[in-house]
């Protein structure tokens, strides 16, 4: 792990460096402050459309930065109820508060208990970047 990449408590992650949040039954999905370490300065974030039906591990956006460009994979299936508009003029947010402002879109889960027990927890996400 970098040094001074932030790991939250209380959030679901996958191997793909997304992050989850459950908040009823509503999931607020982001990309981890290591991810967006990676990429460096953000410029652009494309979204799927509200409405989109998308299964865990499929493609539902795009993230660019000036180093790379990087596949947003949902960590779960479901319905995107909302997305960041404010990403569109100002994706450096994704950079400076990846767990909070950065957030990218909303889900309604369809499968929540049983694909939920395929990600991460904050202890379990720390090691995997460490390494």
């Amino acid at each position: 792990m970098s040094e001074g990449t932030k790991v939250v408590d209380g959030l679901y992650y996958s191997k793909d460096h997304e992050w989850a949040k459950v908040e009823g039954d509503i999931v607020t999905i982001g990309i981890t402050d290591h991810a967006q370490h990676s990429l460096h300065e953000i410029t652009y974030v494309e979204l799927s459309e509200v409405g989109s039906v998308i299964k865990a591990g499929e493609e539902c956006g795009l993230v660019e930065s000036m180093k790379a460009s990087s596949d947003i994979l949902s960590p779960l299936s479901g319905e995107i109820v909302e997305v960041n508009s404010e990403l569109e003029d100002a994706p450096e947010v994704v950079n400076e508060d990846p767990y909070g402002k950065g957030w990218l879109f909303k889900l309604r889960p369809s499968n929540l208990d049983a694909e939920l027990k395929d990600l991460m927890d904050s202890k379990a996400y720390a090691e995997l970047i460490a390494q």
